[in-house]
């Protein structure tokens, strides 16, 4: 394929991972003044809680659909889903409405992110697709900033509801290059393939009950209540169906045996390990910097910028390192322990830390993000046929989704519940200390940065103190799990990275893109050195020439 269409086709998928990844932090610097607009402080996680849920849950639905039928009318489906999603947050005039909008951005959310990669893996080969999945990186890494700052400067601006207003201009120009670019045939012989229904109801349930249990446990009910004990009863039962599941049907939409690839199951170890700390942080970090340091939206988004440098740079770098090398194991290493690094210097900030100290715990964080996350899912893609890349490419985002989601729910009820705790404690001991004089009635589930700058000393300090004292703390409980990362990821073997694109000859699928008058088509057959790959499983004991067992039996066209 021409390096002119694949870029055309490029540019289309990065707007759709950039749409994506900037949901995600969009309304971090936005969040306080949203909740303080529509009195729901005790709801705040749930705005981005509900966002990661969805898509999490979508993501192994999107992957196995996308193999089994292709991928462009899913990928299209999926922008359409996010833009319906944004007007229900857009008019939204209530917590509720607004998280009914969240949810629905996630269920779109989850097949932007997982199809654009899925269909870039389908037409560069893993030793090329360094680049591109550097590059891909650099999409997070500008939005986890970008995000912020755009929040903030809208919230200040013109209101916090045109964070959702542009979503419409990119989603309309993904659409556009999705339905003039991407051209993939239909499946036209071989028998229409059973969807797996009860896998994918069951994913939705341990899921669910995952975020539900971290959301909820030791905050809306106590840890021991019937509500959280019947939550894990349900999700332990959720899993060892969906393993008895999994084994019977003929497409699994997460199938046991890419848990026997050595390269999947570390990686994807690895990976939910960094989204709960990369999401734990990037959540509620602008919001602390609103409240704690009196600083504007658009000042704390400007805080994260040295964030997105360094992971930007240091993304897009290592992926055109690998892609020269063909080496990578070290980077991811380097990456997860510079990561926990920057977690328990995270957790030492105080209320009246400087400037610099926050911003360099950030950069430091960006750095490792970059070394590590891309490289992990290069690695996954890797290690399986073009036929089965969207499936393993989605499981592995999945678990590292899960992750995500885990470290924003549970940092944000710790955090929602500490803090609330701290102003009641505080208010009390204030009101001990001063009795005579009459206390300001403040509301901790309406609080604003405007209303925290204009309180009076004390309850000003108080208040500061509060949420430096609720969040900072979690951060260092988080760290040790980049540490394990670290610790599986010294298991990682060396597997080469494919020179062409792999394809069982059963499976072998062809995309075909369309760059004006000019087409490119891919038609792609196994292409690592087996004797390297033998050598390499011989080495580290690893079969990395594994393949799918059941064979799916259509050939496309």
């Amino acid at each position: 394929m021409k390096t002119s269409a694949i870029i055309l086709l490029f540019v289309g998928l990065m707007i759709a991972m950039f749409m994506f990844s900037l949901n995600q932090t969009v309304l971090a610097t936005a969040l306080p003044t949203i909740v303080g607009e529509l009195d729901g402080v005790d709801q705040m996680l749930w705005v981005s809680t509900a966002f990661m849920l969805a898509s999490t849950i979508m993501m192994p639905i999107y992957g196995k659909v996308g193999d089994l039928f292709g991928r462009k009318p899913l990928f299209m489906f999926a922008i359409c889903c996010f833009l319906l999603g944004s007007v229900f947050a857009l008019i939204a005039g209530d917590m509720s409405m607004l998280i009914f909008g969240r949810v629905l951005q996630g269920i779109g959310g989850g097949g932007m992110m997982i199809l654009s990669q899925s269909i870039i893996a389908s037409v560069v080969p893993a030793r090329e697709r360094g680049k591109y999945m550097g590059i891909m990186g650099s999409a997070f890494a500008v939005s986890s900033v970008a995000g912020p700052l755009i929040g903030g400067w809208l919230t200040e601006g013109p209101g916090w509801r045109w964070a959702f207003a542009i979503n419409f201009p990119l989603g309309i120009i993904a659409l556009i290059a999705a339905a003039i670019f991407l051209k993939v045939p239909k499946h036209t012989s071989g028998k229409r393939p059973k969807i797996d229904v009860m896998g994918m109801a069951l994913v939705s349930i341990v899921t669910s009950c995952i975020v539900l249990v971290s959301a909820w446990g030791g905050h809306d009910y106590a840890w021991g209540s019937w509500q959280i004990n019947g939550l894990i009863i349900v999700g332990v039962l959720a899993i060892a169906g969906f393993i008895v599941v999994e084994h019977k049907v003929s497409e699994p939409v997460i199938p046991m045996f890419l848990f026997k690839n050595r390269d999947f199951l570390l990686c994807t170890i690895a990976g939910l390990f960094i989204g709960v700390g990369m999401f734990g942080v990037l959540s509620y970090m602008p919001t602390y910097l609103q409240m704690v340091h009196g600083i504007d939206a658009t000042v704390a988004g400007l805080m994260m910028v040295p964030m997105m440098g360094t992971m930007l740079i240091s993304s897009t770098l290592i992926g055109f390192v690998v892609s020269r090398t063909g080496k990578y194991k070290k980077y991811p290493l380097i990456g997860v322990l510079i990561m926990a690094a920057s977690l328990v210097l995270l957790s030492q900030l105080k209320a009246d830390s400087a400037a610099w100290e926050t911003m360099g715990c950030l950069a430091l964080l960006g750095l490792g993000l970059g070394l590590s996350m891309q490289t992990l899912v290069l690695v996954v893609q890797n290690a399986f046929p073009v036929a089965m890349v969207g499936t393993a490419t989605a499981s592995n985002n999945y678990f590292r989704q899960v992750g995500a989601t885990l470290g924003m729910a549970f940092i944000g009820s710790v955090f929602t519940q500490r803090l609330m705790d701290n102003i009641k404690e505080g208010m009390g001991e204030l009101a001990k200390a001063n009795p005579s004089q009459p206390m300001p009635e403040v509301s901790s589930t309406g609080l604003t940065p405007q209303i925290v700058a204009d309180l009076p000393e004390p309850l000003h300090t108080l208040i500061i103190t509060s949420y430096n004292d609720a969040l900072v703390p979690l951060f260092l409980w988080v760290a040790p799990l980049a540490v394990l990362g670290f610790i599986f990821l010294c298991f990682l073997p060396n597997t080469p990275l494919a020179q062409t694109l792999k394809a069982d000859p059963a499976k072998r699928e062809l995309v075909r893109v369309d760059a004006g008058s000019s087409a490119g088509q891919v038609d792609s057959s196994d292409s690592l050195a087996e004797k390297a790959r033998l050598k390499e499983s011989t080495d580290d004991g690893t079969d990395n020439t594994q393949r799918p067992r059941d064979p799916d039996p259509r050939a496309a066209d």
